[in-house]
């Protein structure tokens, strides 16, 4: 393909770059996000889903989501399963709502329809207006919580008790003390800004794994080869229960809307965070293509459900590609193609013990802590509101149970203290929705 078509489809002179900083760029994004192929199929898998071919749908789905991207806004923005998304798909709805995973991708796929409308229709900006920020400061706070806990949960960090509730670990336990040196080593790579320093905390565990002895070998299986045919997907391709959430919207609706919430403003954040660092925004703060971005981002989650995987959402690490030089879809596109390329290695990625990801959850928690910067300390109510919503979800190992505590927090502190007129009527409505919801408990 000539420079000319490469100048035609991505505009390189008009953003100061060139097809070498574009590679560079991909290649810089793919690494620091390259982990949800070992992650999302370790979390999918606790659903109760065919473990086989997760691997590919993961890559598939974030193939298809960034090339949609590239094509609909020419952003240097990846998208893939989307963390807390999918660990919301696993506990929340197949696990404690003891929903069959195939009606679970039923629901994401009503949720990717809802949110596409939203998109289309401009509704989307109204509903993101209406919400108050402080709510989605503890939403997002809380779903890095609830990430990390799974983390730390997956590597026998923290376990079980009776008493307490939870206790930690058995830190005698090699496996144990192994996940807790690859944290810290993690930490260290991304306190240094080393790139694709999350990878590199899951391809070392797995490695030391290889040496640590278990009664059925060790800890670190033996891959079957190094190269090979990427798995097929035929056990989760086009198997959601289409139906299912429309048949039973009593059970599914706050489901829905818990995700539809969620992706949202994860969206919404990531794509104005992203944008911002690649000077793509406007003087006012807007992004030009805001509306394209969010439907190519939301056709993404569609798609996604029919080939077999939770929400797909736009990637902050797509940062780590614009620090690097990244300014177009061409970046974007790279990302795509190396998830293609990386299913060849789907044998390696097979034998990645649980303990290995578990730094990786740890750092997606905590990086998506870093928003309660911007909570007013000085406002109680506020900080009330953002706490509830925070430390409900690790603690009833619910996303859904943490947004529905959140909105009924808020409008009544507000009502509570007269400030009722703060509140706008889509958020009175869905409080009163859900403290119906648990009057007569309607799950």
């Amino acid at each position: 393909m000539s420079n000319n078509v490469f100048e035609r489809l991505f505009k390189l002179q008009e953003h100061g770059t060139t097809i070498k900083t574009e590679i560079i760029g991909g290649l810089t994004t793919f690494a620091a996000m390259s982990y949800i192929l070992v992650v999302n199929p370790g979390i999918l898998g606790l659903s109760g889903m065919p473990v086989e071919g997760l691997i590919t749908v993961t890559a598939l789905a974030a193939c298809i989501g960034t090339l949609l991207m590239a094509a609909m806004t020419n952003y240097p923005i990846a998208l893939a399963p989307g963390m807390g998304l999918n660990a919301f798909f696993a506990f929340t709805i197949c696990m404690s709502r003891e929903i069959p995973w195939e009606a679970a991708l039923g629901i994401v796929f009503w949720n990717g329809i809802l949110f596409l409308l939203l998109s289309l229709t401009g509704v989307r900006t109204k509903v993101a207006e209406a919400i108050p920020p402080t709510l989605k400061i503890g939403v997002q706070c809380g779903i890095g919580l609830f990430i990390a806990f799974i983390g730390l949960k997956n590597a026998g960090l923290i376990v079980d008790n009776p008493a307490t509730f939870v206790q930690l670990g058995d830190l005698s336990d090699p496996a144990v003390m192994l996940a807790l040196v690859g944290i810290i080593f993690t930490v260290v790579m991304m306190v240094k800004k080393v790139t694709g320093g999350i990878l590199l905390s899951i391809i070392l565990l797995t490695v030391i794994g290889a040496f640590i002895p278990t009664e059925n070998g060790t800890l670190t299986a033996t891959p079957e080869a190094i190269i090979g045919w990427p798995e097929p997907i035929s056990d989760t391709f086009f198997a959601m229960d289409f139906w299912y959430p429309i048949d039973h919207i009593g059970e599914t609706w706050d489901l829905i809307f818990a995700l539809m919430f969620v992706n949202m403003f994860d969206t919404i954040g990531t794509l104005i965070g992203v944008s911002r660092r690649a000077n793509l925004l406007t003087k006012s703060g807007k992004l030009p293509k805001i509306g394209p971005a969010m439907t190519a981002d939301a056709s993404a989650s569609v798609l996604g459900a029919m080939v077999g995987t939770s929400p797909v959402t736009s990637y902050v690490e797509s940062a780590t590609g614009v620090s690097a030089g990244g300014r177009t879809g061409l970046t974007a596109v790279v990302v795509a193609i190396c998830f293609l390329l990386a299913l060849f290695l789907t044998p390696l990625m097979k034998v990645i013990p649980l303990m290995a990801t578990t730094p990786a959850l740890l750092m997606v928690g905590i990086l998506m802590m870093e928003s309660i910067r911007q909570l007013d300390f000085e406002d109680l109510g506020a900080l009330a509101t953002a706490t509830v919503a925070l430390l409900a979800m690790p603690l009833t190992f619910s996303i859904s149970e943490g947004i529905a505590l959140g909105f009924i927090t808020y409008v009544g502190v507000k009502v509570g203290t007269g400030k009722f007129k703060e509140v706008t009527p889509l958020t009175y409505a869905l409080a009163i929705i859900f403290i119906l919801r648990y009057l007569f408990d309607l799950k």
